[in-house]
């Protein structure tokens, strides 16, 4: 995976990164989501350095990346840290301005840097969420149902952590039901699995939930209506997942930036793993203008 691509750790500020990086062109930021690391960008990565500069890191919390010890208001993992880490990563690598896609957890860093990080974000491609207060003020039954574990990662330390350490390839292989690990080759599975089978990153993970439901809630409402994106963004989202049947998606995200496109692409909620094809022709046509 990822031939021709450099690894490095890189420190931005008392953080170490994690971060594979290769090919020339602009600069392009992959954010990779829950419970994953960079690896998940494994398909569609290489294609994109042929004609950009890919920057895949692991999130903080996640995978080789530094895991910061946290507070009371959980900020340290909150995702405008994780988009400061991500600005200063890329500043380091000599960017001043990129490109960013974000799946899952690095959609929601993603969005929150373009906000916090205008300047820097030219353009900003989302899959398969909408922003984080969105889904708090919306909640009924169904996304309580279907987003459960929302919910139960943000219970206080150490009830979740105790639940999932228990056997952590049961909960993260069967959270979205008992096959849903199928989607994933077995070199990226087997990247995941090391990953969450530290205890340091089921921490870490409840964390980035917790910091969900209170930090990052809390500045998503004080700015709704308030701050606008004002980049290009592309939201894609599958559609056998559920993000579809809660909510009018593009209708959504055209409350928070002017200038949306989108659509479903054929497939659950891991768009590049699922869909690579149509992943990366979403991307190259987006980017590439």
């Amino acid at each position: 995976m990822f031939q021709g691509f450099q690894l490095s750790t890189i420190d931005v500020g008392g953080i170490d990164i994690h971060v594979r990086h290769g090919g020339s062109g602009p600069p392009l930021l992959l954010l990779h989501g829950h419970p994953q690391t960079h690896v998940m960008w494994h398909l569609i990565a290489p294609a994109l350095a042929n004609q950009f500069t890919v920057v895949a890191p692991d999130l903080r919390g996640y995978g080789d990346s530094s895991k910061p010890p946290t507070t009371a208001d959980h900020e340290p993992y909150s995702k405008r840290a994780m988009a400061n880490d991500q600005v200063a990563l890329m500043q380091r690598l000599g960017f001043a301005q990129f490109f960013v896609a974000g799946h899952d957890r690095g959609g929601r860093v993603a969005y929150r840097m373009a906000l916090d990080h205008p300047d820097r974000v030219l353009r900003l491609a989302v899959l398969d969420i909408i922003p984080t207060a969105e889904h708090f003020r919306r909640a009924d039954r169904s996304f309580a149902l279907g987003y459960w574990h929302w919910f139960f990662l943000a219970q206080p330390h150490p009830f979740p952590e105790s639940v999932i350490g228990a056997d952590p390839d049961t909960f993260y292989l069967n959270r979205r039901g008992a096959d849903s690990h199928r989607v994933f080759a077995p070199e990226a599975l087997a990247e995941y699995r090391r990953s969450w089978n530290n205890p340091a990153t089921i921490h870490a993970m409840c964390e980035d939930y917790r910091a969900a439901a209170t930090f990052d809630d809390a500045i998503d409402e004080s700015e709704r209506g308030v701050r606008r994106i004002e980049c290009p963004l592309l939201a894609l989202w599958g559609e056998k997942n559920h993000l579809h049947t809660w909510y009018d998606v593009l209708a959504v995200w055209r409350d928070w930036a002017d200038d949306v496109r989108g659509r479903a692409l054929p497939c659950g909620h891991f768009l590049p793993e699922e869909a690579p094809e149509e992943t990366l022709a979403e991307f190259m046509a987006f980017f590439g203008t």
